[in-house]
Order: structure tokens, then C-alpha cells, then sequence
């Protein structure tokens, strides 16, 4: 299986060029943008914020349904993140499952900041995407979604509610998949981002996690567990790895389904299943964790 892995203040123009700051005063420099296409990127970034911003409501799971629902269509492409030197890479044309939710998640932390600029957005995707909040090589990147939940957890940006529902269940993995299959991951023939991995990959030894299982998803019982605007890792039997995909909760009339970035579809979609359905489908997965944005 194919490992997924992969947050500015002021602008100060300076000979033609720009200083994005951040809130902890730390300078993005133009340099340190990997743009997919400047013009439109940053086009689209700021007309979804400014639609976002006039829907007037604090509940964050509001926000990022609304958002997630703005990236509908856009192409399924895997890997936009890799290149060298590692960079903040923005391309909201091209996106991946991981990738959706990244952007989603800035794009909803900007308008919980009441912040409606794509350069507040670009503070906010390297503070959420990167373990320090800034790039500092490909380890520091966050690659495994447990590291996602607990680093932002820490920094106050979600929180996990899986073991705040019903019946939670508890998985206890070693997750060590990226430097067991080194040769998947060009950034890893790199010897020393290598040990940084092997180094970060220490901390999540018998790593024990809540999820719910996919059987308790089934029917009814689904809606009462879910929120529209959830975000969801849906946990793997994968050995080495905790998530094998992500997506949103958005509310049907038949229930809860799953808004994603899908590889089957080659888009960002709305599945037909509702998430019971789509989960007793994929054997692979044991069931999801349930992560909410919290009110800044």
C-alpha cells in the first residue's frame, strides 16, 4: 500500500520583492514558496476565504465543510509536496487526500482567526504542516497523521474526540512504515533526513490511539456519532502505518458520507456511499478517528 505523507502577518515590498510575517515573527521569504501557479493559487485561496468569511458563523466544523465543499472536481494528484529543497508548496489545483484536508484545515484556522488573506493562509498551512511550525528540511514535515493530531493538538489548532464517542476502540501500533521502506521515498536516500525520520519515528513506539470501528458505523447509529465538518483518519490494518486515507463529514439524507480527495475517482468527491458502506468495503480499514477544528 501506497504510504500517504505527505500555517503571515504583514507584507512589506521591499526592491519589487515581499516579506510575508508570520504571528511569531517569523519571515517567509518568497524563495521559500513552491508555487503551482502563483496568479491562480493565489486567486482561488483568497475567493474561497472571502466567501467563507461572510458565512458569519464561529462553529468551525461549518467552516471546513464549506470549504471542503469548494475544492469538489479538483483532480486527485499524489506527491505534490515532494521536491528539493523541501519547501512550503502550495498548489490548491492538484490535490491528494492529505493535501485536501491541509489546505481545508488552513483555509478553516484562517477564518476562525478572522483572517480572510492567502497570506495568513500560508502562515497557517506551515504551521500545521510542519512539526515546528516552519520548514525545516523533509523531516520536519509531518508525514504520519498520529504525529499530525498530537503536534496540533499541542499547538491548540484540534483536538481528537474519537474517545469523547461511544465506544471508542484502541489500536497499539508501532508505526514505522517510512523508514522500513526507505526505497518508496526519494527524500529518505538522504542519510541524515533519514535518521531524522528513524528519530521521530522513536516517539510513536506501541503507540496507542482511539478509533472507532468501522461495524459501529453502520446505519443509523453513524449519524449520532458524526458531525458534518468531522475531519477523519480512516485507520489501517497496514503494518508500520495508523492512516491510510482522510476526508470530511458531510450530512446526507441517508446519513453521514465521505468528502475526499479520491484516487478510484480521480477528484475531490462526495462518496455515494454513506461512511458505514464505503467503510465495510475497504477490508483494509479498521474503522476511523474523528478530529475537530477548535474555535480560535
Amino acid at each position: 500500500m501506497r504510504h500517504i505523507t505527505n500555517h503571515i502577518k504583514s507584507i512589506f515590498c521591499i526592491c519589487g520583492s515581499f516579506f510575508l510575517m508570520s504571528q511569531e515573527a517569523h519571515a517567509i521569504l518568497p524563495s521559500e514558496i513552491r508555487w503551482h501557479n502563483e496568479a491562480t493559487d493565489t486567486t482561488k485561496i483568497t475567493t474561497i476565504l472571502i466567501s467563507a468569511s461572510e458565512l458569519g458563523t464561529k462553529d468551525p466544523n461549518q467552516v471546513v465543510a464549506f470549504i471542503g465543499k469548494q475544492f469538489i472536481g479538483t483532480p486527485y494528484v499524489a506527491g505534490t509536496l515532494e521536491g528539493t529543497p523541501e519547501m512550503l508548496t502550495v498548489n490548491v489545483d492538484e490535490l491528494d487526500c492529505t493535501t485536501y484536508i491541509d489546505v481545508v484545515s488552513a483555509m478553516a484556522l484562517t477564518i476562525g482567526e478572522r483572517r480572510n488573506s492567502w497570506q495568513d493562509f500560508l502562515h497557517n498551512l506551515e504551521k500545521m504542516r510542519y512539526r515546528q511550525g516552519r520548514v525545516d528540511g523533509y523531516a520536519s514535515r509531518i508525514h504520519y497523521i498520529s504525529d499530525w493530531i498530537v503536534t496540533n493538538t499541542h499547538k491548540g489548532l484540534i483536538r481528537d474526540v474519537t474517545d469523547r464517542l461511544p465506544q471508542p476502540s484502541y489500536h497499539v501500533k508501532t508505526l514505522d512504515y517510512m523508514s522500513r521502506h526507505r526505497d518508496s521515498y526519494p527524500a529518505l536516500k538522504d542519510s541524515l533526513e533519514y535518521e531524522r525520520i528513524k528519530s521521530m519515528e522513536v516517539g510513536y513506539r506501541s503507540h496507542r490511539y482511539p478509533y472507532i470501528k468501522s461495524g459501529s458505523l453502520l446505519g443509523k447509529n453513524a449519524a449520532k456519532l458524526l458531525k458534518e465538518g468531522d475531519i477523519v483518519a480512516l485507520t489501517t490494518k497496514t503494518d508500520g502505518l495508523d492512516v491510510s486515507h482522510m476526508g470530511i463529514i458531510i450530512m446526507e439524507n441517508d446519513g453521514p458520507h465521505l468528502m475526499h480527495a479520491s484516487m478510484k475517482e480521480g477528484k475531490v468527491v462526495i462518496d455515494r456511499l454513506p461512511i458505514g458502506e464505503y467503510l465495510r468495503k475497504n477490508r483494509s480499514i479498521t474503522g476511523l478517528r474523528v478530529i475537530r477544528l477548535q474555535e480560535q
